[in-house]
Formats: C-alpha cells, structure tokens, sequence
C-alpha cells in the first residue's frame, strides 16, 4: 500500500515560492527594454522583502505588501503590492504577477516605472500601465499610458494613455569638431 503525497506545510510552501516568484517578478518586470536582461545572471541568488507575506493556499497565490523589494544580482523591483498567482497541481508554476502602487524596476543605467506592471507568464508578455516610463542613464526617455513587451517576438511598443499621447527624449550623440 502506498502512502497519500504528503502536501508540503504552509510555511515549506511559502519557502519555495518566494525565491521562485522573486526571479519571476525581476525577469519578467525588468525585461521593459530589448536590452535590460543582456547579460544578466539568472542563477544570482534572489533576496526579497516586504512588510507582509501572505499565502493564500485556497485562491493560489501569494501577496507581497508593503515596501516589497525584490532583487537579483543588478536587478531590483519595488512596489507597495505583488500579487503572485500560481497552478499547484503537483507542483506550483507561476502563471502571472501582478505588482501596484509605484512600481519600479531598475537596473545600474535603466529605471522603469508605472502605476501597475504584469508578467503573464503564459503569454510571455510583460505590461507596464499607468504613467509608464523608461529613463535610461544616457537621458533616453520613453513615457506612455501603456508600455507592452512581448518576450516571445522581441517586439516592444508603447501605447498614450486616455487622451493622451506617447513622448520622450533621446540622446542625439556629438560630432567631432561641431
């Protein structure tokens, strides 16, 4: 006779889908420019912190809240929220993240921020809404209501928000002699 699988208790869960969740926010976050991942090393241990972690076993998810700072290695996101939504048939597998409330991902020469962002981890898609904005340390800004990356295609576009429109600054480098 077998034994029934032994579900891991609260606290074993919530210890292995921190650490799963914190690299899942920094890459799919992060990854608002075609470049802002290059090079960068995903097997860097993930430390995180928050006022408040909550498992929510029934509803799937975990929530973050208060002061979340997630970081890996260059990479670091910030956010008053994060929602972390998970299937458990087995094993947990992130299905999307959702972080609010001054959102900011940052690297040493770029920073993106919004009101909202969200990873689908199925789609492969990260999007970035409510006065979003990418400042690269060259001056290079891009500000839209709505900044969208489409992981599987490379494609990035950015949308106006209501009534609005998309805007930035680029860098236009110097000529030698003029």
């Amino acid at each position: 006779m077998t034994a029934a699988p032994r579900m891991p208790s609260t606290t074993s869960r919530i210890a292995l889908v921190l650490p799963v969740l914190a690299l899942a926010a920094l890459a799919g976050s992060q990854q608002l420019g075609a470049q802002v991942l290059s090079g960068h090393n995903s097997n860097a241990p993930v430390d995180y912190s928050a006022d408040r972690i909550e498992l929510q076993d029934k509803q799937d998810r975990v929530i973050l809240s208060g002061n979340v700072d997630v970081k890996q290695a260059e990479l670091r996101l910030r956010a008053a929220r994060t929602v972390v939504n998970f299937t458990n048939q087995g094993s947990m597998q992130i299905q999307r993240i959702t972080a609010s409330g001054g959102v900011v991902v940052s690297r040493p020469d770029e920073t993106a921020t919004g009101d909202v962002g969200v990873y689908d981890f199925n789609q492969r898609i990260i999007t970035m809404t409510g006065n979003a904005t990418i400042k690269r340390s060259n001056g290079d800004t891009l500000r839209g209501g709505r900044l969208v990356v489409d992981l599987n295609s490379g494609v990035s576009s950015a949308s106006a928000g209501p009534g609005g429109r998309v805007s930035g600054t680029f860098s236009v480098p110097k000529q030698n002699g003029k």
